[in-house]
Protein backbone atom coordinates (compact mmCIF):
# COMPACT_ATOMS: atom_id res chain seq x y z
CA UNK A 1 0.00 0.00 0.00
CA UNK A 2 0.92 3.63 -0.39
CA UNK A 3 2.38 5.39 2.27
CA UNK A 4 0.94 8.64 1.64
CA UNK A 5 -2.34 7.29 1.38
CA UNK A 6 -2.42 5.79 4.55
CA UNK A 7 -1.03 8.82 5.96
CA UNK A 8 -3.44 11.25 4.46
CA UNK A 9 -6.22 8.62 5.86
CA UNK A 10 -4.90 8.93 9.23
CA UNK A 11 -4.82 12.51 8.89
CA UNK A 12 -7.96 13.12 8.04
CA UNK A 13 -9.84 10.36 10.92
CA UNK A 14 -8.10 12.95 12.67
CA UNK A 15 -9.89 15.26 11.84
CA UNK A 16 -13.12 13.58 11.93
CA UNK A 17 -12.27 13.06 14.91
CA UNK A 18 -12.10 16.26 16.44
CA UNK A 19 -15.50 16.92 14.71
CA UNK A 20 -17.05 14.47 16.56
CA UNK A 21 -15.82 15.68 19.75
CA UNK A 22 -17.30 18.91 18.88
CA UNK A 23 -20.34 17.32 17.92
CA UNK A 24 -21.11 15.71 21.17
CA UNK A 25 -22.79 18.46 22.15
CA UNK A 26 -25.41 17.11 20.17
CA UNK A 27 -26.71 14.58 22.91
CA UNK A 28 -30.40 14.18 21.22
CA UNK A 29 -30.12 10.71 20.12
CA UNK A 30 -31.07 9.36 17.13
CA UNK A 31 -32.83 5.67 16.23
CA UNK A 32 -31.50 3.32 13.26
CA UNK A 33 -34.49 0.67 12.83
CA UNK A 34 -33.81 -0.89 9.25
CA UNK A 35 -36.55 -3.84 9.15
CA UNK A 36 -34.52 -5.42 6.62
CA UNK A 37 -31.69 -6.23 8.96
CA UNK A 38 -33.58 -6.57 11.76
CA UNK A 39 -37.06 -8.05 12.08
CA UNK A 40 -37.19 -7.66 15.66
CA UNK A 41 -38.33 -3.92 16.59
CA UNK A 42 -35.00 -3.99 18.95
CA UNK A 43 -33.75 -0.07 17.78
CA UNK A 44 -30.00 1.37 17.79
CA UNK A 45 -30.08 4.74 19.92
CA UNK A 46 -26.81 6.57 20.08
CA UNK A 47 -26.32 10.03 19.63
CA UNK A 48 -26.39 11.42 16.08
CA UNK A 49 -22.44 13.05 16.24
CA UNK A 50 -21.80 9.51 16.68
CA UNK A 51 -23.79 7.45 14.24
CA UNK A 52 -22.90 9.84 11.96
CA UNK A 53 -19.16 9.54 12.45
CA UNK A 54 -19.86 5.93 12.14
CA UNK A 55 -21.49 5.60 8.48
CA UNK A 56 -18.82 8.29 7.53
CA UNK A 57 -15.72 6.07 8.91
CA UNK A 58 -16.97 2.91 7.62
CA UNK A 59 -17.36 4.14 4.01
CA UNK A 60 -14.67 6.21 4.51
CA UNK A 61 -12.20 3.52 5.04
CA UNK A 62 -13.94 1.25 2.52
CA UNK A 63 -13.63 3.66 -0.37
CA UNK A 64 -9.73 3.82 0.85
CA UNK A 65 -9.17 0.27 0.99
CA UNK A 66 -11.19 -0.20 -2.42
CA UNK A 67 -8.58 2.54 -3.73
CA UNK A 68 -5.21 2.01 -2.38
CA UNK A 69 -5.13 -1.50 -4.75
CA UNK A 70 -3.78 0.23 -7.96
CA UNK A 71 -1.76 -0.42 -10.86
CA UNK A 72 1.49 -1.13 -10.42
CA UNK A 73 3.99 0.94 -12.52
CA UNK A 74 4.56 -0.07 -16.27
CA UNK A 75 8.32 -1.05 -17.69
CA UNK A 76 8.86 1.16 -21.15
Amino acid sequence: MNIRLILRTLFVIGILSMLVLLGMANQQPVELWPPQFWPKPERLRLPAALMYFGFFGIGFLAGTLLMAGGKKGRGK
